[in-house]
């Protein structure tokens, strides 16, 4: 427990000073936003919303000014659309051109309870996910992402007997939000994750943890972190961590984020991360933006 605890605390730190005097985070749920980086809250959309995501990551922070802190060279991106057939029912897809990563999900949240004076919020997630891509890695133009090869092959590309059959993954979800002081939501995030590492050909199922915190300073402001605890496997090492802060407008949401993680659908994130989030020169940056729109 003291590992976890311990291993989950450089993305939740934030500064508590704030919590000095109660404001209203947000009328509608614990958390402003379906997601938090890349972790699902059990925020609802409306009856028949959509919700339109874009989302990128960039190089390493530690390139510094020549390579504009790793903004220059080639971005990874998720496009992401999701519709509301009912109050807590969301379908969605989403699309990274990190191996083609295709997903498929579904989301029944805003569950909602009372502890006595703490506002819960629940839901669940489940979904299947196709990585398209025919050569292993995310190698596009050799720009800062990292190459995951089959430690068992002579090169990136996997046989494609061996490929057909071990593209697919899933993952179900348990979603569980909580807000103190109408300031700080928290959440927890257990996953089940069906073929976490498509290289190894030998699909497995394992559990991993994940954890999100929001600090709101006014009705517009926020600051976030996320630690996804999952375990350690060839090429997918270390935990997967992000900070940021969240700017909300009306019907947006924006992310402004520092991870260590580089790809974005929950398969890949969820299986763990190439880079070790504690060792600075593996932070890049990132954003996320949703836009609601209700026809």
């Amino acid at each position: 427990m003291k590992s976890i605890v311990r291993r989950a605390l450089p993305s939740l730190c934030v500064p508590l000073v704030h919590m000095t005097a109660p404001v209203a985070a947000s009328a509608q749920d614990v958390f402003w936003s379906t997601q938090s980086a890349t972790l699902p809250t059990a925020a609802p959309l409306s009856s028949g919303d959509v919700l339109v995501e874009i989302s990128h990551r960039f190089g390493y922070l530690s390139d510094g000014a020549s390579d504009l802190w790793g903004l220059d060279g080639f971005v990874l991106n998720r496009l992401g659309l999701a519709y509301a057939p009912s109050d807590h029912l969301t379908i969605g897809i989403l699309r990274s051109n990190s191996r083609d990563n295709l997903d498929l999900n579904a989301r029944l949240a805003g569950l909602s309870a009372d502890a006595g004076t703490i506002p819960l919020e629940f839901g669940v997630q489940t979904g299947v996910a196709w990585n398209l891509q025919e050569e292993a890695g995310d190698d596009h133009g050799g720009h800062q992402h990292v190459v995951l090869l089959d430690a068992q092959s002579d090169n990136a590309a996997r046989n494609g007997e061996q490929a057909d059959a071990n593209e697919m993954q899933a993952y179900a979800q348990l979603i569980a939000n909580a807000i103190f002081a109408d300031r700080l939501a928290v959440g927890v995030v257990p996953t089940l994750l069906w073929n976490p590492r498509i290289e190894s050909h030998d699909p497995e199922t394992t559990v991993s943890v994940g954890l999100n915190g929001q600090l709101y300073l006014d009705g517009r402001w926020s600051l976030f972190g996320e630690w996804i605890i999952s375990q350690s496997r060839e090429d997918q090492e270390y935990d997967s961590g992000s900070f940021g802060v969240e700017i909300r407008t009306r019907g947006h949401s924006f992310k402004l984020l520092v991870t260590n993680q580089h790809q974005m659908n929950p398969t890949q994130t969820l299986a763990g991360a190439a880079e070790d989030f504690l060792d600075p020169d593996s932070w890049r940056l990132g954003f996320n933006i949703q836009r609601r729109l209700r026809f």
